[in-house]
């Protein structure tokens, strides 16, 4: 943003407008550009500089939380608890990245000095590491206002990397929006980064202008598989194709075996009961599939209605949203072959409905096994014999989560390499809601679950947005700073095969 800008934005949220009026194309063409400018004006800034960068928005996040959280609470309908746990989630996600970018590790930093002997013969001197990909576009979701929306992990994980970002805000909670990106730009202001290196978006148009501006080099996408694969399509079909890193559709089935069923029935019930509900349904790891041993249906029924009757029902975040719900959550039902093990219902608070169906069905129909309800439904499907569930499992679409509820001594290692197959994330005895930000975190899938390989979750999450570039026979003079002999950012370097730590003495001819 320029100055005029900033100032008119702040304008504009202190009346209550900001975001009220679609963003024009003109004006998305505009925002494009200038993030183009603050890319280039501050793509270089040491690692120590950016990290302030991040620091300084999550600080801004904290000091205006007050006003956050009274217009996510106007907007979305969910609880003061939930809003005050993302924000927390948002504010520590961004200071973690910033101790993840001081330390350097992003930069993959390669060097191989000449060597005459090399075994394939004579090496030069070569040099690798990753830069960011520049200005990234990212759509906010509707389900998590906070930790997947404007200031959310494609967000801070882009402009991590180094990039710019313009974010395109969810019409579900607009205001919110409005009011997150002006703290961040005040923010990013006050602690002196370029103008314009991040902007919002608003409207349909400009989110489509978006993905086809010349200058966007990524897109980050948290949303519906329909919605996020007609913007995969579009990011393909520009005449220079760009990376969609989309999170679509989730089912994340669970399996539990014979032996956790006799062992550990009601447990099990009691934790999916909890799971499927959490936040009203309306998680993308929420758990939309239970395959359990056969003839016990009816127990089954009564234990969950005993549990779900603790559950206190809530409004969808969105009309929209809950129309899409009662339409999917009714065709599943009127499917040949299902039935309702747990009658709910599809009021303006909902109450929570478990449907069942067997083994024998889903081999006659695997659409039944794909189709997501975003609300607080799940399926049940019943299996008759252990050996099944790998070619259940087969019938399953990319997920996000899968996971298995067994005992150590139970033979699952087909099932679980099959699980390994198709989802990012595999889990033993846990339920899938709830994605901690960490150094370990996985949170991706194969198609539909996801449009790339990637994590959108946690410190890994920030090499998305980076390519490697290899520097070849370059004067030591023109090195970036993370190829230099001398390591002056104090980054990790991987020198001729060895990984050496930035407190490693150099020797006299420079080298680690």
């Amino acid at each position: 943003m320029t100055a005029a800008t900033g100032n008119a934005v702040r304008e504009a949220a202190a009346a209550g407008t900001l975001g009220a009026e679609p963003t024009t194309v003109g004006q998305l063409n505009a925002a494009v550009e200038q993030a183009q400018e603050a890319f280039e004006r501050g793509r270089h800034a040491d690692p120590d500089e950016r990290a302030g960068w991040l620091e300084a928005i999550a600080a801004g996040l904290e000091q205006d939380a007050g006003a956050l959280l009274e217009i996510a609470g106007r907007e979305t309908h969910l609880g003061a608890p939930r809003l005050e746990g993302e924000l927390k989630r948002t504010v520590f996600q961004l200071r973690l990245f910033a101790a993840e970018i001081r330390i350097g590790e992003h930069f993959d930093a390669t060097i191989d000095h000449a060597d005459p002997d090399w075994g394939m013969g004579p090496r030069p001197d070569l040099r690798r590491y990753n830069v960011p990909l520049g200005v990234v576009g990212v759509f906010g979701a509707s389900n998590f206002p906070f930790a997947f929306s404007v200031m959310g992990g494609d967000s801070a994980s882009a402009l991590a990397a180094g990039c710019a970002v313009v974010h395109k805000a969810h019409d579900a909670h607009r205001g919110l929006a409005a009011r997150t990106a002006e703290t961040v730009t005040s923010a990013l202001e006050a602690a002196g980064a370029p103008s314009g290196l991040f902007a919002l978006v608003t409207g349909r148009r400009a989110g489509e202008a978006l993905v086809d501006h010349p200058l966007v080099k990524a897109i980050g996408f948290t949303g519906s598989t329909a919605g996020g694969r007609a913007l995969l399509n579009r990011a393909a079909a520009r005449p220079e194709p760009i990376p969609f890193f989309g999170e679509l559709g989730g089912i994340n089935a669970v399996f539990v075996t014979r032996k956790a069923w006799a062992a550990r029935r009601d447990e099990i019930l009691a934790g999916y009961a909890g799971s499927f509900t959490l936040g009203m349904g309306q998680f993308c790891t929420k758990p939309g599939l239970l395959f359990v041993p056969a003839g016990h249906a009816s127990e089954a029924g009564e234990q969950l209605a005993n549990a779900l009757a603790d559950v206190t029902p809530a409004r969808l975040l969105s009309e929209r949203l809950h129309g899409g719900y009662t339409e999917a959550a009714r065709r599943l039902r009127d499917t040949d072959g299902v039935d309702v093990l747990v009658e709910g219902d599809f009021t303006e608070t909902p109450a929570p409905t478990v449907l069942r169906t067997s083994s024998g069905e889903v081999r006659k129909n695997p659409d039944i096994l794909r189709q997501e309800m975003f609300g607080p439904a799940s399926l049940v499907v019943e299996y008759g014999d252990e050996s099944e569930l790998a070619a259940l499992a087969e019938l399953l679409e990319g997920q996000l989560t899968t996971t298995l509820q067994a005992e150590e001594d139970d033979d699952v290692a087909g099932l679980a390499a099959r699980l390994t197959d198709i989802s990012g994330r595999v889990l033993w005895n846990g339920w899938p809601t709830g994605v901690t930000v960490s150094y370990a975190q996985h949170h991706g899938g194969p198609y539909p679950a996801t449009t790339s390989a990637t994590t959108s979750v946690g410190t890994a999450a920030i090499r998305r947005f980076l390519r490697p570039v290899a520097f070849q026979t370059f004067p030591a003079s023109r090195l970036p700073e993370p190829l230099q002999d001398g390591n002056p950012w104090g980054v990790p370097q991987r020198v001729d095969g060895v990984w050496r730590r930035p407190s490693d003495a150099i020797s006299g001819e420079g080298r680690l």
